[in-house]
């Protein structure tokens, strides 16, 4: 049977003044998987996530999410096209509330004309309704329905990481993204959070790909991982063959 993949990556390169940040990176990611990109800091984990999502255009290289060729796209179009993302600085519209900053993810699924949300009509106020239905339920997912009314940024911190992923799955993605979604989480709330990973990918039958420094969380639920170092993959395959190659765990994990 043919392998189905979510991301394809073919070559992708880009340099920043004459300093080549990506070199011919390649990967590819099988649909429903949970796949990690680890490196030392500056390797240009970060870098990649961005020319998958827009932020960069590359110099070269192809990327096909689902077999759909979406290089070069703008970033509104490839989330469209089914790509999400949560970022290493939590990125939350803090004044909103966590129920509305969900509803946010929702507006690429529910349209109404301009002049139907101008004049509150009664499309607009079923559309209000379904979304505001919808979001609730995302968030029943991560515990956060009874904070749902509460402004985002007085959440405690592992519960704004939570909502960040929330909000992401709102806008319906193939393909969700994780940048370093550890990042300054206690051990109690890293666990919590593996378990809420393994579970989205289940629940909503996605593909999740994750940057990640916290080791434990990379062995606990990633099924295969690409090593990157200085821009090009150093190895790649099975979590448990990689972590335990004798140069990646001297050379990139610090062990």
């Amino acid at each position: 049977m043919e392998e189905l993949y979510t991301l394809e990556v073919r070559n992708l390169c880009i340099s920043f003044g004459g300093l080549q940040a990506v070199d011919r990176f390649d990967m590819k990611v099988k649909e429903g998987e949970l796949y990690g990109l680890i490196g030392p800091n500056g390797a240009g984990k970060t870098t990649i996530f961005n020319l998958l999502t827009g932020v960069y255009k590359p110099d070269e290289g192809i990327v096909k999410l689902a077999g759909k060729d979406i290089t070069g796209l703008k970033t509104m179009n490839i989330n469209k096209a089914g790509i999400a993302r949560t970022f290493q600085n939590i990125r939350l519209f803090k004044e909103m509330t966590v129920l509305d900053n969900v509803k946010t993810g929702l507006h690429n699924k529910y349209k109404y004309s301009t002049l139907t949300g101008i004049l509150r009509l009664p499309g607009f106020r079923k559309k209000e309704k379904e979304m505001t239905d919808e979001a609730k339920e995302i968030l029943k997912v991560f515990d956060l329905d009874q904070e749902q009314d509460l402004l985002a940024g007085n959440l405690p911190y592992g519960k704004q990481r939570k909502l960040e992923i929330a909000r992401a799955l709102a806008t319906g993605p193939k393909l969700l993204l994780l940048d370093e979604p550890a990042a300054g989480m206690n051990p109690n709330e890293t666990l919590e959070l593996m378990d809420t990973i393994r579970f989205v990918r289940d629940h909503f039958k996605i593909t999740i790909l994750l940057i990640e420094h916290d080791m434990k969380l990379v062995s606990g639920i990633c099924e295969e991982l690409t090593v990157l170092n200085f821009g090009q993959v150093l190895t790649s395959g099975k979590t448990t063959e990689v972590l335990h190659d004798p140069e990646v765990i001297k050379a990139y994990l610090g062990e």
